[in-house]
């Protein structure tokens, strides 16, 4: 597709410029947001290939899992630098389930490429990760999130740890109240009240953020269109065969 987000480039060792810099890319990715799909462009390009409903839904997943990680993470740079590291961390958990999406989604197109994966499945996968919910506002339900991340790290060993880490800062257990907010002074015995998130997290923030920068550029430049083209060239392929399952013959 014509779509892609601005290319990175490699980052100084300083937490300024690197803040500096990724602004500057989700800038860029801001004004390169795909504005719109035309069905009519993608039938002409390949009407074999998308008079099929699944290879829409994927062009769409592709643009709004870009559109919500880019937006995520605008928001996941401006608290931190705010120094607001708690919510900095919350949105970039929510950043790595909506990249966690676009992951899983070439996973599925891979799997069906390479035989092990129905096309009917994939086709009714994408539509539940288009259209799911958990609290019945749509007719399908959602695809669990965390099934999707335990199949992305697979490929990016680490990703569900990070996940992990982060909700632990979300949730109010010890890691989101106790350790976030208090210390003990075991030599007078007490117990100190203090905003600890910069001092815990503040210093790491960068690392993660530019994880899922770098993740995000690959995925949805290189992986998702890679394995697209290919697909659509599969679908043409087993035109007859698709058309004879459906229609169960």
């Amino acid at each position: 597709m014509q779509f892609r987000c601005a290319p990175l480039q490699p980052l100084s060792r300083s937490v300024k410029c690197q803040m500096e810099r990724v602004e500057k890319v989700l800038d860029a990715w801001n004004s390169s947001l795909c504005p719109k799909i035309e069905l009519g462009a993608l039938y002409s390009r390949n009407p074999t290939a998308h008079k099929w409903k699944a290879t829409y839904r994927s062009i769409v997943l592709r643009e709004l899992t870009f559109w919500r990680g880019t937006d995520l993470l605008s928001q996941t740079v401006f608290l931190g630098k705010a120094g607001h590291i708690l919510g900095a961390r919350i949105l970039l958990r929510s950043t790595m389930e909506t990249l966690g999406i676009l992951i899983y989604l070439n996973q599925k197109t891979e799997a069906v490429l390479e035989g092990k994966e129905k096309f009917d499945h994939f086709s009714k996968l994408t539509s539940r990760l288009m259209l799911g919910s958990k609290d019945g506002s749509t007719r399908l339900e959602s695809v669990n999130i965390l099934t999707v991340l335990e199949k992305c790290n697979k490929k990016y060993p680490g990703i569900l740890d990070l996940y992990n880490a982060l909700s632990e800062s979300a949730h109010p257990n010890y890691e989101g109240v106790c350790s976030g907010y208090s210390y003990i002074n075991e030599q007078d015995y007490e117990t100190i009240f203090e905003n600890l998130w910069k001092k815990k997290y503040g210093n790491s923030l960068e690392e993660s953020i530019l994880l899922c920068l770098y993740t995000f550029e690959d995925e949805y430049n290189n992986v998702w269109s890679e394995l697209f083209e290919r697909l659509e060239k599969w679908i043409e392929e087993n035109d007859d065969m698709l058309e004879a399952e459906k229609t169960g013959i």
